[in-house]
């Protein structure tokens, strides 16, 4: 018996239930209990490194624990997608993330408005808050793809604690749209490093976020300041959540408030990076890119970073087939595979040199050793392309 089949019989045998992990869903609530667990931990321990759990647990312990589990190795039958997508035992597990999230993020407010903690101890809290606030705008994204009015609304508010509402609209009309091609300031690019790629990726997607809404209003006959402008809506969230914790704990947290803001946005702009980099998709002879498919985006199929990310790892089904929950969502053959799951592939891309030397060999390797095919930042594409010269010459 194979060790993913052993996984999925342990998880699924106490239920009727298609899913195996059925279950385990639930484990992502886990990710906000972050910002409730670390002042009880500190106190019953003594060990200050505890205001730092969240990136401890995003960036240490799961990718251990993805090492340690291995592959999921299972994907639901098709004869079960509508008894799966119709279950809302699955809406209720991303549902449960909002208000766990919401307590967690006042009860770190009201210790960074007091003396009691040191700056660095605040600045630990700072991170861990935006661990989750990152985890909780990839639930938004969950919900942000759904039909329902409810969970549009709750995608929202989820954005709320990062100031990030406008990818509300950029995720779904813009990064769906030109996915893996030059036009995607999500998109990363064969030779661009992180670092060159962040102030790409949230100024681009900022600015197309405004056109897109700004274009949708225009369409409807609506004005740009009107009730049912999206970007609107989401930023007004936010507003009324920070003023509202700036009234109940004074301007001592505002700090950390915003600190935790960037690096939940930060953290989500890196998994942007991780999730399309260097690919391309193919363009027809009318000048128009080929439809969305399961190539264009790298895959993931670790078992512990799909239970705390919704599946979000298995990204290549997600872009060919949005409309599919969670749940529902397959790890295909045809997408390319990254070496790790998410939470290491983060820790690679903070260092360039080490990034490329584990990735470009395998986007290379995707377009059967014609780099031509990829999409490469513009001004290294020279460089690029003579040293692929040189080594296939080699």
């Amino acid at each position: 018996m194979k060790p993913a089949s052993r996984k999925a019989r342990w998880a699924g045998k106490h239920s009727a239930s298609p899913d195996a992990k059925r279950y385990l869903w639930v484990l992502g609530s886990i990710a906000p209990t972050c910002a409730l667990l670390p002042s009880q931990l500190v106190a019953r321990t003594g060990w200050e490194v505890l205001w730092w759990i969240g990136p401890i647990i995003a960036l240490i312990l799961v990718p251990a624990l993805d090492w340690l589990v291995g592959e999921d190795g299972t994907n639901p039958r098709d004869e079960d997608y509508e008894l799966l997508s119709n279950d809302r035992y699955y809406r209720w597990c991303t549902y449960l993330f909002l208000p766990v999230q919401l307590i967690g993020l006042a009860i770190a407010t009201h210790m960074w408005s007091r003396d009691e903690l040191s700056v660095v101890d605040k600045l630990g809290l700072s991170t861990t808050v935006g661990v989750v606030g990152a985890i909780g705008i990839n639930a938004a994204h969950e919900l942000g793809h759904r039909v329902e009015h409810l969970e549009r609304w709750l995608a929202k508010f989820a954005l709320a604690q990062s100031s990030y509402g406008h990818f509300y609209v950029e995720h779904n009309k813009g990064h769906h749209a030109r996915v893996a091609t030059p036009e995607d300031p999500a998109s990363a690019r064969l030779g661009e490093s992180l670092w060159e790629f962040l102030p790409r990726s949230v100024i681009g997607g900022f600015g197309s976020a405004l056109r897109l809404e700004q274009g949708r209003l225009q369409r409807k006959g609506l004005r740009w300041w009107t009730i049912h402008n999206n970007i609107l809506q989401a930023w007004s969230m936010t507003l009324v959540l920070y003023a509202t914790l700036l009234l109940a704990f004074g301007p001592k947290m505002l700090p950390y408030l915003l600190l935790q803001a960037v690096l939940g946005a930060g953290l989500l702009e890196t998994v942007n990076y991780v999730e399309h980099y260097g690919l391309l998709r193919r363009q027809l002879p009318n000048g128009r890119w080929a439809r969305c498919s399961p190539a264009d985006s790298w895959n993931s199929d670790r078992m512990v970073t799909n239970i705390f990310l919704f599946h979000l790892q298995r990204h290549s089904d997600h872009h060919a087939n949005p409309g599919r929950r969670y749940q529902t969502l397959r790890s295909s053959g045809e997408a390319p595979q990254l070496p790790a799951g998410y939470a290491t592939m983060i820790l690679l891309a903070a260092v360039p040199p080490l990034w490329r030397r584990v990735m470009d060999p395998r986007v290379l390797a995707h377009y059967n050793g014609d780099i031509t095919r990829a999409n490469i930042q513009p001004r290294k594409r020279k460089t690029i392309l003579a040293n692929q010269g040189e080594a296939a010459t080699a």
